[in-house]
């Protein structure tokens, strides 16, 4: 009777445990909807205020600056140019040392990149076939010389027997036909004689040809300069011409004289009448992008391409360096006369674009990029290059300037508009 009893308790405490899904109390499920619909309309307010830019607080007007560059003498320069054109440094000479006859390389003395002076020892060839040519062409001259002497003996006796036979005849001693006969030895030895003379002045020659081969085998610089290059190694065969074949070399090395270094640049035949011999030029190598070096125009060359329609103009450095090198590229800028700077000029100030100066009153002034503000500030111009102008005083390297100066530009900076920098312009 109690089990019956605790049966419908336990059925009581099972319904209270069921999910009531009937409708929920209103209003209770749409207040997370309301709230983030309100935040994407807060956030989309403010990205619009901010993307576009629009007028009012915190505002930003976007303008153009430029960095105040230490003055250089590349700054001024650049307004003199009459024509910009590209290049390639050469060596007036350079020559790849060969042997002048096929040899087979012993030693090979030099490495790329060391020094060599004129005259200086960069490989031995085999010389052991020269030098025996060579003592037997001084055998030879020894044995005309042995030759010789024996028929200045032989001229001594017989102008001997010539005297005797005079002797006689003058006594009727002795026929005419024996004094004919003597006096025709004398003269026949005597031409020997010249002979043998001629033929040691051949075997001399003979000895000096042979002893100049054996002199080739040793390669020697024709010139002071700097091995670039080295194309010979110990045990190769060399030739000055193609032997045909891959084991043949045609030269031990290439020696470039440093100091003959000048520039080659194809001119358009439309702007030839720019450049004269003599012009001041300025050079900047692709490699120093930052250094400039003063040239000027050695020689027109008076011939066209017709291919290119160009003409081929020399150009000379005013002073050597060490880092330009043969084949590498450069910057030719050709100047007027009036325009060319002496090297090495003390400059002080700073340069920047003259749309970024403004006229005030008496003075002048720029408006300096601080954070998100534009300050005005008096400089002192110095002068005006093209472009550029060189200020003196106000102005530090490295500081931003508002270029590209508008009226209309103008009255937002006086009312302290913020900025945001849209284009930073630098001098290449």
């Amino acid at each position: 009777m109690n089990d019956r009893a605790v049966e419908p308790d336990k059925k009581e405490l099972l319904k209270q445990l069921k999910i009531d899904r009937s409708e929920p109390e209103k209003g209770a499920g749409t207040r997370p909807l309301k709230w983030f619909v309100l935040i994407a309309l807060v956030a989309g307010a403010g990205f619009v205020f901010w993307f576009f830019d629009i007028p009012g607080q915190g505002s930003l007007l976007s303008v153009s600056t430029a960095v105040a560059e230490a003055t250089s003498q590349r700054n001024l320069d650049s307004g003199g140019s009459v024509l910009d054109a590209t290049g390639y440094v050469v060596a007036r000479r350079q020559a790849t040392v060969s042997s002048k006859s096929t040899g087979k390389v012993l030693e090979v003395l030099i490495e790329e990149g060391v020094e060599v002076v004129k005259g200086q020892l960069l490989a031995r060839l085999d010389d052991s076939i020269p030098l025996a040519q060579l003592k037997l062409a001084e055998a030879q001259l020894e044995s005309s010389r042995t030759g010789l002497e024996e028929l200045e003996v032989l001229l001594k006796q017989v102008q001997l027997d010539l005297q005797r036979t005079q002797e006689l005849a003058q006594r009727n001693l002795a026929s005419q036909a024996d004094l004919d006969s003597d006096e025709l030895s004398v003269e026949g030895l005597i031409a020997r004689l010249n002979q043998a003379r001629k033929e040691i002045v051949v075997a001399q020659y003979s000895a000096a040809v042979q002893r100049q081969v054996v002199e080739d085998m040793q390669i020697r610089a024709p010139f002071s300069g700097i091995v670039i290059a080295k194309a010979a190694q110990p045990g190769e065969m060399i030739s000055p011409v193609s032997a045909g074949g891959g084991f043949t070399r045609t030269g031990i090395c290439t020696i470039v004289d440093m100091d003959s270094l000048e520039i080659e640049v194809d001119i358009n035949e439309s702007y030839i009448n720019r450049v004269y011999a003599g012009q001041p030029v300025e050079v900047t190598l692709n490699a120093y992008p930052d250094d400039r070096f003063a040239a000027s125009v050695i020689a027109i060359i008076p011939a066209a391409d017709r291919n290119k329609a160009t003409v081929r103009v020399r150009v000379g450095f005013v002073e050597k360096d060490a880092r330009v090198l043969p084949d590498m590229g450069v910057r030719v800028v050709f100047l007027a006369q009036e325009a060319r700077v002496p090297e090495q000029t003390p400059l002080r100030g700073v340069t920047i674009p003259a749309d970024a100066i403004v006229k005030n009153g008496a003075g002048h002034q720029v408006y300096v990029v601080v954070a998100d503000q534009a300050q005005a500030r008096a400089v002192v111009i110095a002068d005006r290059r093209g472009a550029t102008v060189r200020v003196i005083d106000g102005l530090q390297p490295g500081e931003r300037v508002v270029d590209k100066l508008s009226d209309e530009l103008l009255a937002s900076l006086n009312q302290g508009t913020r900025i945001t920098s849209i284009n930073t312009t630098e001098r290449p």
